[in-house]
């Protein structure tokens, strides 16, 4: 029995094809693309059209490589990028490009639902959450009031997973766990928000997909793509979920006590609950996971999208850059970055920048640019990290994924400043394995629980134990007094 699964992210697609008994990846193959250029400050866009392509193409290649054991295929799950508006006509036609996650330029749309409910706090027991630029909520508010000509068109809104769900089934619907980070969700309920929707029109209930449990098939694979693919009719197409959603069911992220955190363009730090864990601050999302549980989760915009950054600069490759960093002590002797290149949303500053502080003689070399780059990048984390366990979330140990992850240098930055070990794990597909897995779920006897204790594995040789805790610790609160004062 084989399941694909599919990870669609800001940068590239990626399909994965999983043996359901030996937990072997048999397969993978990726396409990139790229956002749209040019746009206005604090708009992050894409074309939902190069997801289709790269999913054809991605998942044409996976099949090939699998060419004897095509007929052993029969579930597909999707993994996507969290709360990007894909916006459909009454045609299923895309009106304009998607807004992503990453995409700032609704900060005006935030105030204006957050003052029409009384403030954060009346909004967060509205909902569980605070509604942020990244969400989708107000991403559709903004599309009223800046495109109306679009607005009018607008019959059906997706999350990008859900549009590749369409794709594969021809049907509309989304699941709890996505549903959950566009704002629109009463997490603690699991439905949908009347008050907070009809706030943004009065009609767009109707053009939101309908509910369903995240352990409920989506369906199955349309006759044409079956056709097209060689695949049976009969192949199910699992729900699905956000990315950050898949990535704890690929790290075996169902129970209290396991943490993971994601070293990915953006970084991620989230654990399992039974139970709503709703932040009175509205730093943490509530958001709901995958499986039926509770997702509370931090989330900072900039991570190797800023390690690539520094490394073009540079011109390094990866070992290059960890080689670097390697060499320069704890606390980049004074360096600190505050790393907000694309602003930032945990802490929630949309229109915050990238800050180098405690320039000197010494430390002006590109060694030190680096280590600090990274250490500021971790010290954002650590901040969420410190908030969820505020919250009464416990962290014995965290599993590392991501690209980021990949780097021994990175791994022991990450121990010392969360205090906590850090390994990662044999296969490190993340998000594609957890969409594969829940894929997997509905045409097994097993449950996920059942499918991830037997097929994830950690890879000790990985583990890194915290040795500069103490160090990490005084440079820490340097770092959180030079953002209090740049930003309060």
């Amino acid at each position: 029995m084989i399941s694909i699964g599919i990870d669609c992210g800001t940068q590239s697609l990626k399909a994965i094809a999983l043996d359901a008994e030996s937990g072997e990846i048999l397969a993978s193959a990726s396409q990139s693309y790229g956002m749209i250029s040019n746009l206005s400050a604090g708009h992050m866009e894409q074309d939902p059209g190069v997801w289709i392509e790269a999913l054809e193409i991605s998942v044409q290649k996976v099949l090939k490589k699998i060419e004897n054991r095509k007929s052993e295929v029969l579930a597909f799950g999707v993994s996507g990028q969290q709360h990007g508006f894909v916006p459909l006509d009454s045609e299923n036609r895309v009106i304009r490009p998607a807004k992503l996650w990453c995409d700032t330029s609704t900060t005006a749309q935030c105030d204006q639902i957050r003052n029409h409910f009384g403030g954060r706090s009346p909004l967060i027991e509205l909902i569980g959450n605070d509604v942020l630029p990244g969400f989708t909520a107000p991403k559709i508010l903004w599309l009223k009031q800046n495109e109306p000509e679009n607005f009018k068109k607008l019959h059906t809104v997706l999350l990008p997973h859900d549009y590749l769900n369409w794709y594969l089934t021809s049907k509309f619907f989304m699941e709890y766990g996505d549903a959950s980070g566009t704002a629109l969700l009463d997490v603690r309920k699991r439905s949908w928000s009347d008050p907070l929707i009809d706030f943004i029109d009065i009609d767009l209930r109707r053009k939101l997909p309908t509910l369903q449990s995240s352990l409920i098939p989506g369906g199955f694979l349309n006759a044409s793509l079956a056709k097209s693919w060689g695949l049976s009719s009969n192949v199910v197409i699992s729900a699905g979920g956000g990315d950050n959603m898949m990535g704890a069911i690929g790290t075996a992220n169902l129970e209290k006590g396991i943490v993971t955190a994601s070293l990915g363009t953006s970084g991620t730090i989230f654990s399992y609950s039974d139970t709503p864990i709703i932040d009175p601050q509205g730093e943490i999302a509530a958001f709901c996971d995958s499986t039926n549980g509770w997702l509370p989760l931090l989330c900072t915009m900039n991570v190797t999208i800023v390690t690539e950054a520094l490394s073009r600069m540079f011109e390094w490759n990866h070992q290059q850059l960890a080689e670097e960093i390697d060499s320069i002590p704890v606390g980049s002797d004074g360096l600190l970055l505050l790393p907000f290149l694309q602003g930032e949303r945990t802490p929630n500053l949309p229109q915050g920048c990238g800050t180098f502080h405690g320039l000197t003689l010494k430390n002006m070399t590109k060694a030190h640019f680096a280590r600090a780059t990274m250490e500021g990048i971790t010290f954002g984390m650590a901040y969420g990290l410190g908030r969820l366990r505020e919250l009464g979330i416990i962290a014995n140990e965290i599993r590392l994924t991501g690209g980021g992850s990949r780097n021994s240098v990175w791994r022991q930055i990450c121990a010392d400043i969360f205090n906590v070990p850090v390994v990662t794990l044999k296969n490190a597909e993340g998000a594609a394995l957890g969409a594969a897995l829940q894929a997997l779920s509905g045409v097994s006897s097993k449950s996920i629980s059942e499918l991830t204790a037997s097929l994830i594995r950690k890879d000790e040789s990985t583990r890194a134990i915290p040795q500069q805790a103490e160090a990490y610790r005084v440079v820490k609160d340097g770092y959180n007094r030079i953002l209090s004062k740049l930003y309060t």
